[in-house]
Protein backbone atom coordinates (compact mmCIF):
# COMPACT_ATOMS: atom_id res chain seq x y z
CA UNK A 1 0.00 0.00 0.00
CA UNK A 2 2.63 2.91 0.70
CA UNK A 3 5.54 1.36 -2.01
CA UNK A 4 3.32 0.72 -4.96
CA UNK A 5 5.05 1.68 -7.93
CA UNK A 6 4.33 4.86 -9.74
CA UNK A 7 6.10 4.10 -13.53
CA UNK A 8 7.04 7.76 -15.05
CA UNK A 9 5.82 9.57 -11.87
CA UNK A 10 1.91 9.35 -13.37
CA UNK A 11 -0.12 8.79 -10.86
CA UNK A 12 2.16 11.62 -8.93
CA UNK A 13 1.88 14.07 -11.64
CA UNK A 14 -2.28 13.55 -12.21
CA UNK A 15 -2.59 14.39 -8.91
CA UNK A 16 -0.79 17.72 -8.70
CA UNK A 17 -2.30 18.68 -11.77
CA UNK A 18 -5.78 18.02 -10.52
CA UNK A 19 -4.70 19.70 -7.46
CA UNK A 20 -3.55 22.79 -9.75
CA UNK A 21 -7.20 22.40 -11.90
CA UNK A 22 -9.37 22.60 -9.18
CA UNK A 23 -7.75 25.18 -7.55
CA UNK A 24 -7.94 27.49 -10.60
CA UNK A 25 -11.12 26.70 -10.39
CA UNK A 26 -12.58 27.53 -7.19
CA UNK A 27 -10.35 30.78 -7.54
CA UNK A 28 -11.58 32.42 -10.40
CA UNK A 29 -15.18 31.27 -8.96
CA UNK A 30 -14.15 33.52 -5.72
CA UNK A 31 -12.79 36.22 -7.62
CA UNK A 32 -15.61 36.39 -9.71
CA UNK A 33 -18.02 37.02 -6.13
CA UNK A 34 -19.65 33.80 -6.06
CA UNK A 35 -21.15 32.26 -3.06
CA UNK A 36 -19.72 29.20 -1.16
CA UNK A 37 -22.64 27.07 -2.68
CA UNK A 38 -21.51 28.42 -6.38
CA UNK A 39 -17.75 27.91 -5.45
CA UNK A 40 -17.77 24.17 -4.20
CA UNK A 41 -20.16 22.85 -6.99
CA UNK A 42 -17.09 24.68 -9.48
CA UNK A 43 -14.49 22.42 -7.62
CA UNK A 44 -16.82 19.32 -7.75
CA UNK A 45 -17.26 19.46 -11.19
CA UNK A 46 -13.42 20.40 -11.89
CA UNK A 47 -12.81 17.41 -9.91
CA UNK A 48 -15.39 15.45 -11.70
CA UNK A 49 -13.69 16.71 -15.62
CA UNK A 50 -10.38 15.34 -14.35
CA UNK A 51 -11.13 12.41 -13.21
CA UNK A 52 -14.20 11.00 -15.10
CA UNK A 53 -12.80 11.71 -18.38
CA UNK A 54 -10.91 8.62 -19.64
CA UNK A 55 -11.02 8.27 -23.37
CA UNK A 56 -8.16 6.65 -25.03
CA UNK A 57 -7.14 9.57 -27.19
CA UNK A 58 -6.64 13.55 -26.03
CA UNK A 59 -9.23 14.18 -28.42
CA UNK A 60 -11.48 12.10 -27.12
CA UNK A 61 -11.06 13.48 -23.74
CA UNK A 62 -11.38 17.16 -25.00
CA UNK A 63 -14.88 15.79 -26.63
CA UNK A 64 -16.26 14.23 -23.85
CA UNK A 65 -14.90 17.31 -21.65
CA UNK A 66 -17.25 19.68 -24.12
CA UNK A 67 -20.03 17.50 -23.39
CA UNK A 68 -20.02 17.41 -19.97
CA UNK A 69 -22.69 20.39 -19.54
CA UNK A 70 -25.12 18.88 -21.98
CA UNK A 71 -25.53 16.21 -19.46
CA UNK A 72 -25.14 18.31 -15.99
CA UNK A 73 -27.07 21.57 -17.05
CA UNK A 74 -30.43 19.93 -17.42
CA UNK A 75 -29.47 17.68 -14.15
CA UNK A 76 -28.50 20.58 -12.26
CA UNK A 77 -31.89 22.64 -13.16
CA UNK A 78 -34.15 19.81 -12.19
CA UNK A 79 -32.42 19.01 -9.43
CA UNK A 80 -32.99 23.00 -8.01
CA UNK A 81 -36.31 23.63 -9.58
CA UNK A 82 -37.38 20.38 -7.74
CA UNK A 83 -35.94 20.82 -4.50
CA UNK A 84 -38.74 21.39 -2.58
CA UNK A 85 -40.99 18.48 -4.24
CA UNK A 86 -40.08 15.36 -2.49
CA UNK A 87 -41.81 13.30 -4.59
CA UNK A 88 -41.06 14.38 -7.82
CA UNK A 89 -37.32 15.39 -6.72
CA UNK A 90 -36.50 11.35 -5.74
CA UNK A 91 -38.52 9.95 -8.84
CA UNK A 92 -36.35 12.71 -10.95
CA UNK A 93 -33.44 10.83 -9.15
CA UNK A 94 -33.58 7.32 -9.78
CA UNK A 95 -34.48 8.39 -13.70
CA UNK A 96 -31.35 10.07 -13.30
CA UNK A 97 -29.51 6.85 -11.68
CA UNK A 98 -31.21 4.57 -14.17
CA UNK A 99 -29.88 6.84 -17.00
CA UNK A 100 -26.43 7.07 -15.82
CA UNK A 101 -25.87 3.65 -15.40
CA UNK A 102 -27.39 2.35 -18.56
CA UNK A 103 -25.28 5.31 -20.80
CA UNK A 104 -21.55 2.75 -19.53
CA UNK A 105 -23.11 0.47 -23.10
CA UNK A 106 -21.23 3.51 -24.66
CA UNK A 107 -18.04 2.96 -23.48
CA UNK A 108 -15.29 5.86 -21.60
CA UNK A 109 -17.55 8.70 -22.88
CA UNK A 110 -20.94 7.22 -21.55
CA UNK A 111 -19.45 6.54 -18.15
CA UNK A 112 -18.18 10.07 -17.63
CA UNK A 113 -21.38 11.97 -18.62
CA UNK A 114 -23.32 9.41 -16.77
CA UNK A 115 -21.60 10.26 -13.59
CA UNK A 116 -21.14 13.80 -14.15
CA UNK A 117 -25.21 13.89 -14.32
CA UNK A 118 -25.51 12.22 -11.32
CA UNK A 119 -23.40 14.09 -9.48
CA UNK A 120 -24.31 17.48 -10.44
CA UNK A 121 -28.11 15.63 -9.00
CA UNK A 122 -26.26 14.75 -5.67
CA UNK A 123 -24.25 18.00 -4.86
CA UNK A 124 -27.35 19.83 -5.46
CA UNK A 125 -28.66 17.81 -2.55
CA UNK A 126 -25.30 18.07 -0.56
CA UNK A 127 -25.27 21.77 -1.29
CA UNK A 128 -29.01 22.54 -0.68
CA UNK A 129 -29.20 24.52 -3.81
CA UNK A 130 -32.29 26.60 -4.63
CA UNK A 131 -33.55 27.81 -7.55
CA UNK A 132 -32.58 31.22 -7.17
CA UNK A 133 -28.68 30.52 -7.63
CA UNK A 134 -29.14 28.61 -10.59
CA UNK A 135 -27.46 31.24 -12.86
CA UNK A 136 -24.22 31.19 -11.05
CA UNK A 137 -24.17 27.40 -10.61
CA UNK A 138 -24.05 27.55 -13.89
CA UNK A 139 -21.02 30.02 -14.61
CA UNK A 140 -19.51 28.41 -11.81
CA UNK A 141 -19.48 25.12 -13.78
CA UNK A 142 -18.79 26.62 -17.19
CA UNK A 143 -15.84 28.61 -15.23
CA UNK A 144 -14.90 24.65 -13.69
CA UNK A 145 -14.53 23.47 -16.83
CA UNK A 146 -12.39 25.24 -18.72
CA UNK A 147 -10.17 25.83 -15.65
CA UNK A 148 -10.06 22.08 -15.65
CA UNK A 149 -9.74 21.64 -19.48
CA UNK A 150 -6.93 24.56 -19.82
CA UNK A 151 -5.20 22.85 -17.39
CA UNK A 152 -5.21 19.50 -18.79
CA UNK A 153 -4.77 20.00 -22.49
CA UNK A 154 -2.79 23.22 -22.53
CA UNK A 155 -0.94 23.49 -19.10
CA UNK A 156 0.04 20.05 -18.32
CA UNK A 157 -1.10 17.62 -20.96
CA UNK A 158 0.18 14.72 -19.75
CA UNK A 159 -1.91 12.11 -22.04
CA UNK A 160 -0.28 14.19 -24.97
CA UNK A 161 3.01 12.41 -23.86
CA UNK A 162 1.61 9.55 -21.61
CA UNK A 163 -1.29 7.87 -23.59
CA UNK A 164 -3.89 6.38 -21.41
CA UNK A 165 -4.47 2.55 -21.37
CA UNK A 166 -6.91 1.93 -23.57
CA UNK A 167 -9.67 0.29 -22.37
CA UNK A 168 -10.62 -3.66 -23.41
CA UNK A 169 -13.97 -3.63 -25.55
CA UNK A 170 -17.25 -4.18 -23.47
CA UNK A 171 -18.71 -8.25 -23.28
CA UNK A 172 -21.39 -8.38 -25.99
CA UNK A 173 -24.69 -8.76 -25.10
CA UNK A 174 -28.27 -7.79 -26.12
CA UNK A 175 -31.17 -6.67 -23.99
CA UNK A 176 -31.08 -8.38 -20.42
CA UNK A 177 -27.77 -10.06 -21.44
CA UNK A 178 -26.19 -7.11 -21.64
CA UNK A 179 -24.14 -6.36 -18.39
CA UNK A 180 -25.20 -2.97 -18.44
CA UNK A 181 -28.52 -3.25 -18.75
CA UNK A 182 -28.48 -5.75 -15.92
CA UNK A 183 -26.57 -2.94 -14.03
CA UNK A 184 -29.05 -0.38 -14.66
CA UNK A 185 -31.88 -2.52 -13.03
CA UNK A 186 -29.85 -3.24 -10.13
CA UNK A 187 -28.40 0.20 -9.67
CA UNK A 188 -31.44 2.27 -9.49
CA UNK A 189 -33.78 -0.84 -7.55
CA UNK A 190 -30.74 -0.35 -5.18
CA UNK A 191 -30.99 3.15 -4.96
CA UNK A 192 -34.52 3.28 -4.45
CA UNK A 193 -34.11 1.36 -1.41
CA UNK A 194 -31.51 3.16 -0.24
CA UNK A 195 -33.27 6.21 -0.87
CA UNK A 196 -36.23 5.27 0.88
CA UNK A 197 -34.20 4.10 4.09
CA UNK A 198 -31.83 6.85 3.80
CA UNK A 199 -34.58 9.50 4.48
CA UNK A 200 -35.77 7.15 7.00
CA UNK A 201 -32.43 8.14 9.14
CA UNK A 202 -32.10 11.85 7.89
CA UNK A 203 -34.41 13.86 5.97
CA UNK A 204 -31.76 16.38 4.56
CA UNK A 205 -28.89 13.97 4.90
CA UNK A 206 -30.33 10.77 2.52
CA UNK A 207 -28.62 11.33 -0.37
CA UNK A 208 -25.56 9.97 0.48
CA UNK A 209 -26.98 6.25 0.99
CA UNK A 210 -27.80 6.86 -2.72
CA UNK A 211 -24.28 8.24 -3.33
CA UNK A 212 -22.80 5.08 -1.74
CA UNK A 213 -25.04 2.81 -3.84
CA UNK A 214 -24.41 4.56 -6.83
CA UNK A 215 -20.54 4.69 -6.46
CA UNK A 216 -20.02 0.71 -5.73
CA UNK A 217 -21.60 0.35 -8.92
CA UNK A 218 -19.24 2.25 -10.66
CA UNK A 219 -16.44 -0.02 -12.35
CA UNK A 220 -17.93 -3.49 -11.43
CA UNK A 221 -19.48 -5.57 -13.14
CA UNK A 222 -19.98 -9.40 -11.77
CA UNK A 223 -21.41 -9.15 -8.00
CA UNK A 224 -18.33 -10.55 -6.83
CA UNK A 225 -16.53 -7.18 -7.38
CA UNK A 226 -19.45 -5.46 -6.08
CA UNK A 227 -19.24 -7.12 -2.93
CA UNK A 228 -16.19 -6.24 -2.36
CA UNK A 229 -16.24 -2.62 -3.63
CA UNK A 230 -18.71 -1.95 -0.86
CA UNK A 231 -16.74 -3.49 1.93
CA UNK A 232 -13.97 -1.21 0.89
CA UNK A 233 -15.64 1.73 0.62
CA UNK A 234 -17.16 1.06 4.21
CA UNK A 235 -14.04 0.63 5.25
CA UNK A 236 -12.55 3.69 4.02
CA UNK A 237 -15.50 5.63 5.26
CA UNK A 238 -14.72 4.44 8.74
CA UNK A 239 -11.35 5.22 8.48
CA UNK A 240 -11.87 8.75 7.00
CA UNK A 241 -14.48 9.60 9.83
CA UNK A 242 -11.82 8.75 12.13
CA UNK A 243 -9.51 10.74 10.61
CA UNK A 244 -12.26 13.47 10.25
CA UNK A 245 -12.98 13.62 13.71
CA UNK A 246 -8.97 14.29 14.52
CA UNK A 247 -8.49 16.37 11.74
CA UNK A 248 -11.66 18.31 10.44
CA UNK A 249 -13.56 18.94 13.61
CA UNK A 250 -10.80 21.11 15.45
CA UNK A 251 -11.15 23.16 12.32
CA UNK A 252 -14.42 24.61 12.81
CA UNK A 253 -14.16 25.79 9.18
CA UNK A 254 -11.35 28.44 9.48
CA UNK A 255 -11.16 29.00 5.32
CA UNK A 256 -7.04 28.91 4.65
CA UNK A 257 -6.15 25.29 6.30
CA UNK A 258 -9.42 23.85 5.33
CA UNK A 259 -8.51 24.75 1.57
CA UNK A 260 -5.14 23.65 1.95
CA UNK A 261 -6.08 20.00 3.52
CA UNK A 262 -8.92 19.72 0.77
CA UNK A 263 -5.86 19.72 -1.70
CA UNK A 264 -4.47 17.51 0.27
CA UNK A 265 -7.37 14.84 0.55
CA UNK A 266 -7.99 16.32 -3.84
CA UNK A 267 -4.25 14.98 -4.41
CA UNK A 268 -4.88 11.80 -2.53
CA UNK A 269 -8.23 10.93 -4.24
CA UNK A 270 -6.39 11.07 -7.43
CA UNK A 271 -2.85 9.23 -6.31
CA UNK A 272 -4.72 6.59 -4.36
CA UNK A 273 -7.68 5.79 -6.95
CA UNK A 274 -5.54 3.28 -9.02
CA UNK A 275 -4.33 1.22 -6.23
CA UNK A 276 -7.32 0.86 -3.32
CA UNK A 277 -10.74 2.15 -3.21
CA UNK A 278 -10.46 1.73 0.34
CA UNK A 279 -7.46 4.52 0.35
CA UNK A 280 -9.49 6.69 -1.81
CA UNK A 281 -12.33 6.77 -0.09
CA UNK A 282 -10.40 7.09 3.11
CA UNK A 283 -9.76 10.92 1.04
CA UNK A 284 -13.21 11.22 0.10
CA UNK A 285 -14.75 10.96 3.46
CA UNK A 286 -11.94 13.50 5.19
CA UNK A 287 -12.61 16.20 2.44
CA UNK A 288 -16.54 15.54 2.58
CA UNK A 289 -15.81 16.97 6.06
CA UNK A 290 -13.73 19.51 5.79
CA UNK A 291 -16.22 20.87 3.01
CA UNK A 292 -19.18 20.54 6.08
CA UNK A 293 -17.10 22.37 8.11
CA UNK A 294 -16.75 25.07 5.35
CA UNK A 295 -20.58 25.49 5.54
CA UNK A 296 -20.90 25.34 9.15
CA UNK A 297 -22.91 22.35 9.83
CA UNK A 298 -20.08 19.48 11.12
CA UNK A 299 -20.69 17.68 14.04
CA UNK A 300 -19.47 14.66 15.17
CA UNK A 301 -23.23 13.26 14.98
CA UNK A 302 -23.19 14.09 11.42
CA UNK A 303 -20.03 12.00 10.49
CA UNK A 304 -21.82 9.14 12.56
CA UNK A 305 -24.95 9.95 10.20
CA UNK A 306 -22.65 9.63 7.12
CA UNK A 307 -21.48 6.02 7.91
CA UNK A 308 -25.09 4.70 8.62
CA UNK A 309 -25.79 6.19 5.56
CA UNK A 310 -22.87 4.56 4.00
CA UNK A 311 -23.72 0.82 5.81
CA UNK A 312 -27.26 1.43 4.23
CA UNK A 313 -25.96 2.21 0.47
CA UNK A 314 -23.46 -0.81 0.49
CA UNK A 315 -26.05 -3.21 2.05
CA UNK A 316 -28.73 -2.46 -0.44
CA UNK A 317 -26.33 -2.61 -3.49
CA UNK A 318 -24.84 -6.31 -1.93
CA UNK A 319 -28.57 -7.33 -1.71
CA UNK A 320 -29.36 -6.06 -5.61
CA UNK A 321 -26.42 -7.59 -6.57
CA UNK A 322 -27.62 -11.29 -5.03
CA UNK A 323 -31.35 -11.08 -5.75
CA UNK A 324 -32.08 -8.91 -8.81
CA UNK A 325 -30.74 -10.05 -12.46
CA UNK A 326 -27.59 -11.10 -10.58
CA UNK A 327 -24.28 -11.16 -12.92
CA UNK A 328 -22.00 -14.23 -11.47
CA UNK A 329 -18.47 -13.75 -10.71
CA UNK A 330 -17.99 -17.51 -12.45
CA UNK A 331 -19.80 -16.10 -15.73
CA UNK A 332 -17.33 -12.66 -15.67
CA UNK A 333 -14.64 -14.81 -14.95
CA UNK A 334 -15.33 -17.23 -17.60
CA UNK A 335 -15.68 -14.36 -20.57
CA UNK A 336 -12.46 -12.73 -19.95
CA UNK A 337 -10.27 -15.80 -19.15
CA UNK A 338 -11.31 -17.25 -22.59
CA UNK A 339 -10.82 -13.41 -24.28
CA UNK A 340 -7.41 -13.57 -22.89
CA UNK A 341 -7.04 -17.17 -24.17
CA UNK A 342 -8.12 -16.22 -27.90
CA UNK A 343 -5.87 -13.14 -27.72
CA UNK A 344 -2.79 -16.01 -26.90
CA UNK A 345 -3.53 -17.98 -29.63
CA UNK A 346 -3.98 -14.86 -32.20
CA UNK A 347 -0.64 -13.36 -31.39
CA UNK A 348 0.95 -16.81 -31.85
CA UNK A 349 -0.65 -17.29 -35.50
CA UNK A 350 0.30 -13.61 -36.20
CA UNK A 351 3.95 -14.16 -35.02
CA UNK A 352 4.29 -17.18 -36.93
CA UNK A 353 2.63 -16.08 -40.17
CA UNK A 354 5.37 -13.21 -39.94
CA UNK A 355 8.26 -15.72 -39.22
CA UNK A 356 6.96 -17.54 -42.42
CA UNK A 357 7.53 -14.28 -44.43
CA UNK A 358 4.15 -13.05 -44.27
CA UNK A 359 4.90 -8.83 -44.05
CA UNK A 360 1.69 -8.14 -43.69
CA UNK A 361 0.99 -10.18 -40.47
CA UNK A 362 1.54 -7.64 -37.34
CA UNK A 363 1.40 -9.81 -33.96
CA UNK A 364 1.57 -6.52 -31.79
CA UNK A 365 -1.70 -5.26 -31.64
CA UNK A 366 -2.60 -8.76 -30.67
CA UNK A 367 -0.07 -8.70 -27.71
CA UNK A 368 -1.51 -5.05 -26.60
CA UNK A 369 -4.53 -6.58 -26.30
CA UNK A 370 -3.46 -9.57 -24.33
CA UNK A 371 -2.01 -7.21 -21.99
CA UNK A 372 -5.87 -5.23 -21.34
CA UNK A 373 -7.48 -8.12 -21.29
CA UNK A 374 -4.85 -9.17 -18.34
CA UNK A 375 -5.87 -6.35 -16.23
CA UNK A 376 -9.69 -7.09 -16.91
CA UNK A 377 -9.36 -10.60 -15.83
CA UNK A 378 -7.14 -9.39 -12.28
CA UNK A 379 -10.00 -7.23 -12.06
CA UNK A 380 -12.53 -10.00 -12.78
CA UNK A 381 -10.45 -12.33 -10.42
CA UNK A 382 -10.23 -10.01 -7.60
CA UNK A 383 -13.10 -11.13 -5.61
CA UNK A 384 -11.43 -14.48 -5.33
CA UNK A 385 -8.08 -13.39 -4.08
CA UNK A 386 -9.25 -10.80 -1.67
CA UNK A 387 -7.65 -11.24 1.97
CA UNK A 388 -11.03 -12.07 3.58
CA UNK A 389 -12.95 -14.88 0.52
CA UNK A 390 -13.14 -17.62 2.42
CA UNK A 391 -13.17 -20.44 -0.30
CA UNK A 392 -9.30 -21.22 0.20
CA UNK A 393 -9.16 -23.61 -2.86
CA UNK A 394 -10.61 -21.07 -5.19
CA UNK A 395 -8.34 -18.41 -3.97
CA UNK A 396 -5.39 -21.01 -4.67
CA UNK A 397 -6.84 -21.52 -8.31
CA UNK A 398 -7.40 -18.35 -9.22
CA UNK A 399 -3.59 -16.92 -7.66
CA UNK A 400 -2.16 -20.38 -10.11
CA UNK A 401 -4.21 -18.76 -13.41
CA UNK A 402 -2.96 -15.05 -12.86
CA UNK A 403 0.56 -16.43 -12.33
CA UNK A 404 0.56 -18.69 -15.45
CA UNK A 405 -1.74 -16.28 -17.78
CA UNK A 406 1.33 -13.71 -16.74
CA UNK A 407 3.92 -16.11 -18.04
CA UNK A 408 1.87 -17.25 -21.10
CA UNK A 409 1.95 -13.26 -21.91
CA UNK A 410 5.58 -12.70 -21.02
CA UNK A 411 5.96 -15.41 -23.69
CA UNK A 412 3.83 -13.96 -26.64
CA UNK A 413 5.88 -10.32 -25.74
CA UNK A 414 9.33 -12.82 -26.50
CA UNK A 415 7.82 -14.47 -29.58
CA UNK A 416 6.28 -11.16 -30.75
CA UNK A 417 10.06 -9.63 -30.43
CA UNK A 418 11.54 -12.28 -32.24
CA UNK A 419 9.00 -11.89 -35.13
CA UNK A 420 9.89 -8.93 -35.71
CA UNK A 421 13.65 -9.34 -36.07
CA UNK A 422 13.83 -9.35 -39.75
CA UNK A 423 16.68 -11.74 -39.72
CA UNK A 424 14.96 -14.09 -38.25
CA UNK A 425 14.53 -18.13 -39.89
CA UNK A 426 11.47 -20.07 -39.88
CA UNK A 427 11.52 -23.38 -38.29
CA UNK A 428 9.61 -26.50 -40.08
CA UNK A 429 8.59 -27.23 -36.58
CA UNK A 430 7.08 -24.18 -35.26
CA UNK A 431 3.65 -24.34 -38.00
CA UNK A 432 3.47 -27.64 -35.54
CA UNK A 433 3.57 -26.05 -32.46
CA UNK A 434 1.41 -23.39 -33.03
CA UNK A 435 -1.14 -25.61 -33.96
CA UNK A 436 -0.66 -27.39 -30.79
CA UNK A 437 -1.05 -24.02 -29.13
CA UNK A 438 -4.48 -23.27 -30.98
CA UNK A 439 -5.58 -26.73 -29.92
CA UNK A 440 -4.91 -26.08 -26.65
CA UNK A 441 -6.77 -22.88 -26.44
CA UNK A 442 -9.92 -24.33 -28.40
CA UNK A 443 -9.87 -27.11 -25.64
CA UNK A 444 -9.85 -24.37 -22.54
CA UNK A 445 -12.04 -22.34 -24.36
CA UNK A 446 -14.79 -24.31 -25.48
CA UNK A 447 -17.79 -24.79 -23.73
CA UNK A 448 -18.41 -28.48 -22.92
CA UNK A 449 -14.85 -29.50 -23.89
CA UNK A 450 -13.25 -32.27 -22.24
CA UNK A 451 -10.36 -33.19 -24.27
CA UNK A 452 -6.86 -32.23 -22.21
CA UNK A 453 -4.87 -29.53 -23.27
CA UNK A 454 -2.17 -31.09 -25.33
CA UNK A 455 1.25 -31.81 -24.05
CA UNK A 456 4.33 -30.23 -25.24
CA UNK A 457 5.59 -32.08 -28.46
CA UNK A 458 8.90 -34.47 -26.29
CA UNK A 459 10.78 -34.36 -29.88
CA UNK A 460 10.83 -30.69 -30.17
CA UNK A 461 12.13 -30.11 -26.44
CA UNK A 462 14.58 -32.73 -27.39
CA UNK A 463 16.43 -31.16 -30.07
CA UNK A 464 17.78 -27.38 -30.06
CA UNK A 465 15.34 -24.64 -31.17
CA UNK A 466 15.52 -21.18 -32.91
CA UNK A 467 14.05 -18.76 -30.08
CA UNK A 468 10.54 -18.45 -31.19
CA UNK A 469 9.73 -22.28 -30.97
CA UNK A 470 11.49 -21.98 -27.10
CA UNK A 471 8.39 -19.37 -26.84
CA UNK A 472 6.00 -21.79 -28.36
CA UNK A 473 7.14 -24.77 -26.14
CA UNK A 474 7.03 -22.61 -23.08
CA UNK A 475 3.40 -21.57 -24.27
CA UNK A 476 2.70 -24.95 -24.74
CA UNK A 477 3.60 -26.24 -20.98
CA UNK A 478 1.77 -23.29 -20.02
CA UNK A 479 -1.39 -24.07 -21.81
CA UNK A 480 -1.17 -27.21 -20.64
CA UNK A 481 -0.73 -26.42 -17.28
CA UNK A 482 -3.63 -24.48 -16.78
CA UNK A 483 -6.21 -27.16 -17.84
CA UNK A 484 -6.62 -28.07 -14.21
CA UNK A 485 -6.83 -24.70 -12.12
CA UNK A 486 -9.21 -23.86 -14.60
CA UNK A 487 -11.18 -26.84 -14.57
CA UNK A 488 -11.06 -28.44 -11.24
CA UNK A 489 -14.52 -28.78 -9.64
CA UNK A 490 -16.52 -27.52 -7.55
CA UNK A 491 -16.06 -23.79 -8.23
CA UNK A 492 -14.41 -23.96 -11.47
CA UNK A 493 -13.07 -20.64 -12.63
CA UNK A 494 -14.34 -21.41 -16.09
CA UNK A 495 -18.22 -21.90 -16.39
CA UNK A 496 -19.12 -25.05 -18.78
CA UNK A 497 -22.03 -24.94 -20.02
Amino acid sequence: MFVAPDPGLLRLRTGLRAVLGIALAVTVAELAGFSLTASITGGLAALLALFTVTDATVRGQAVTTLLLPLAGFPVLALATLLHDHTLLRDVSFLLVVLAGVYARRWGPRGHALGIFAFMNFFSTQFLHALPAQLPELYAAVGIALAAAGAVRFLLWPIERRTPPPAAPAPLPGTGLARITTRQAIQATAACAVALGIGQVLSEDRWYWAVGTTWWIFVNTVSRGETLVRGFRRFLGTLLGIAVGMVVALPLHGAPLPTALLVAVCVFGIFYTAPLSYSWMMLAVTVMAGLLYGLLGVLDPALLVLRLEETVVGAVCAALAVLLILPVTTHAINDAWIQRALRAVHAATAASERRLAGDEAADPSPHVAELDLLLGRVRLSLAPLVHPLSPFRGRKARARRVLALLDECAAEVRGLAAVAADPDASHDARLAAACWRVETAVEGLTSPGANRPAPAADPEAAAHPAPAALGHVSGLERLLAALDEPLRTPPGSLLVRS
